[in-house]
């Protein structure tokens, strides 16, 4: 460009005429209009180039989050079962004092009351043991639905900056290579 405007700027003071200084002006034009062209380029390749990126980065946002979400699935499941075996250790406490205290009282551990107590409390056991599951298995069915919702994510969005930039470099070849046109 310098190059040019040197010629142009040496052509017009060496007297090179009307003639001369419009070829010169031509020439500038010409020079001008490619180098507009060039930005054109360079700025659609750029925009080109961060819609994938930001489809990179937001799949990869996504890819993170559910990674995370694994590490906290695996921490509930952990806490689910020491929940359940709380809950089982303290009525298997609860039935232990029971059969003591019935013991205590004079009552045979074989009677029918006795026995219907141990039935009931070992019925309530078991319930209470399959409500604290229960819960734990919806909360891992729910934070699995969210990691596959996140991976989804971040498939389609590493996808829609693929189809993104190659929509804008199909919108901007004809402006780009108007000789291929």
């Amino acid at each position: 460009m310098c190059e040019l405007v040197s010629a142009t700027l040496a052509t017009l003071f060496a007297g090179g005429g009307a003639a001369t200084a419009a070829g010169a002006t031509a020439g500038a034009a010409t020079a001008a209009a490619g180098f507009g062209s060039t930005l054109a380029t360079f700025g659609t390749l750029a925009s080109i180039g961060g819609t994938l990126l930001q489809g990179r980065a937001t799949a990869s946002a996504a890819r993170a989050q559910a990674n995370q979400i694994e590490v906290q699935r695996q921490e509930e499941q952990r806490l689910n079962a020491i929940q359940d075996q709380r809950v089982r250790a303290e009525f298997a406490s609860q039935i232990r004092d029971q059969a003591a205290q019935i013991g205590a009282r004079g009552f045979s551990l074989d009677s029918p009351t006795a026995v219907f107590l141990g039935q009931t409390a070992a019925k309530e056991l078991a319930f209470q043991s399959q409500s604290v599951r229960q819960a734990g298995q919806a909360t891992q069915r729910e934070l699995t639905g969210t990691q596959q919702a996140l991976r989804a994510r971040a498939r389609s969005s590493v996808l829609t900056g693929a189809f993104s930039a190659a929509g804008q470099a199909l919108t901007a070849a004809p402006k780009l290579f108007p000789e291929f046109t």
